[in-house]
C-alpha cells in the first residue's frame, strides 16, 4: 500500500507466496530512487542516475559546493 500523502510504503508478500521477493526488492529500490530524485530536484539540486552491473542503482546528487 502506498500512502501518497506522507510517502509511506507498506507491504506483505506472505513469505513469497504473492510474488517473487526479488521483484519486490526492485520495486522498493525504484521507489526510493524516485523519492530521492523528487526531493533533490525540489531543492534545486541536479541528479545523475546510473545502473550498476549488479542491477543496483547509483544516484549522484550534485549540491552547491560538492556531492551528497
Amino acid at each position: 500500500m502506498c500512502q501518497l500523502d506522507n510517502g509511506q510504503l507498506r507491504y506483505d508478500n506472505y513469505q513469497g507466496y504473492w510474488g517473487n521477493p526479488v521483484q519486490l526488492d526492485r520495486f522498493l529500490q525504484r521507489y526510493a530512487v524516485e523519492r530521492a530524485l523528487i526531493e533533490a530536484r525540489r531543492r534545486g539540486h541536479s541528479c545523475n542516475e546510473s545502473r550498476l552491473a549488479d542491477g543496483s542503482i547509483k544516484l549522484t546528487i550534485q549540491v552547491q559546493g560538492g556531492e551528497a
